[in-house]
């Protein structure tokens, strides 16, 4: 089996996987939703980083990746205490899931055979800690949508049902991506992601090149191109480690908290989320780039990212939301 296409490889798509890194370098940002035109790279993006994610420390035999024993819940039955590395988990949704397999059920097969009531762990079990991903979320089904709102707001799943009453944490980053001609997101869903970006096709003939040539050398010189990009994605992997613990030492001054405010009053965005999501990012931004204090620019590179899907729909405004958001932070901000 052919190991993933290596992240650094990914050829344009800056905003794409841009995004991704700052939700590797600060998790609670929220994640991402990447919607556009099919064959854009992204599900490549996604499995790309999987491969490109620090391994995580977790109990062994725990369903749910827990970082110590005490957190292991007690359904469980875990008696270790050891600790083993493994890879971040990047967990699949797929469309058409039943509900039972996302929060898990009644462990059919010990029923029968010993007659006991025993839990079967579900998909938001070995997402704990790591990633979730949805393609296609916009086609999700209803039911499913609002049990994903209730883990993601509580960061815990919880099942009654059968005669069992089992809970425990479900904390990860939700990816979805989509192309918005096959239908819209509910708004509920659409705002717990943290950041949102619009990816389309390369316009650029030497880039559209670039893209097939490595592609070509992926599946047809599969060891040399893993070991060359390999090699960058190490690299890229070492700059988010750094980034993570930069971030508790990195300045926030009162200045930039205001330009924050300002912006998303200017841009009319629903609640605080908008405030909130806006400095994680730029924090997450300033801390990749190793710089020491947030300033000005960290907000105006990552506005975009954080505030587009969350505007007002204005139907006297034909520009898009990405057009609206660049124009009121070069209002706020400046050029």
């Amino acid at each position: 089996m052919k190991q993933p296409f290596p992240f650094s490889a990914i050829v344009g798509q800056d905003d794409m996987k841009l995004a991704m890194i700052l939700t590797a370098v600060d998790p609670s940002i929220g994640g991402v939703l990447v919607f556009g035109d099919r064959g854009t790279g992204k599900s490549t993006a996604v499995r790309a980083l999987a491969a490109l994610l620090p391994p995580i420390k977790a109990v062994k035999t725990c369903p749910v990746n827990s970082a110590k024993k005490t957190d292991c819940p007690s359904w469980a039955n875990v008696k270790t205490r050891a600790l083993h590395e493994v890879p971040t988990p990047v967990v699949d949704l797929p469309l058409g899931v039943s509900e039972d397999r996302v929060t898990g059920a009644l462990d059919i097969e010990k029923a029968l055979t010993s007659g006991e009531k025993a839990f079967q762990p579900g998909l938001l079990a070995k997402a704990n800690r790591g990633y979730l991903y949805i393609d296609e979320v916009n086609l999700l089904e209803d039911h499913i949508v609002d049990l994903l709102l209730d883990v993601a707001q509580s960061g815990e799943n919880v099942i009654e049902r059968e005669g069992l009453s089992i809970r425990h944490a479900a904390r990860f980053v939700l990816v979805g991506s989509g192309n918005p001609e096959e239908g819209e997101l509910r708004p509920q869903l659409l705002d717990r992601f943290g950041l949102s970006v619009d990816v389309t096709s390369p316009t650029d003939i030497d880039e559209r090149i670039e893209v097939i040539k490595r592609r070509d050398s992926y599946e047809n010189d599969h060891a040399t191109f893993m070991l060359r990009w390999q090699a960058e994605d190490g690299l890229l992997r070492e700059r988010i480690i750094a980034a993570r613990k930069a971030l508790t030492k990195l300045k926030t001054p009162e200045k930039v908290l205001r330009d924050v405010a300002e912006l998303c009053i200017k841009l009319g965005s629903d609640g605080l989320r908008g405030e909130l999501t806006l400095l994680k990012a730029a924090r997450g931004y300033a801390a990749y780039r190793n710089d020491t204090a947030l300033t000005r620019s960290h907000i105006r590179d990552v506005a975009g990212l954080a505030l587009r899907h969350r505007l007002r729909r204005d139907p006297l405004d034909e520009a898009g939301s990405g057009t609206r958001v660049t124009r009121i932070v070069e209002d706020v901000l400046g050029a």
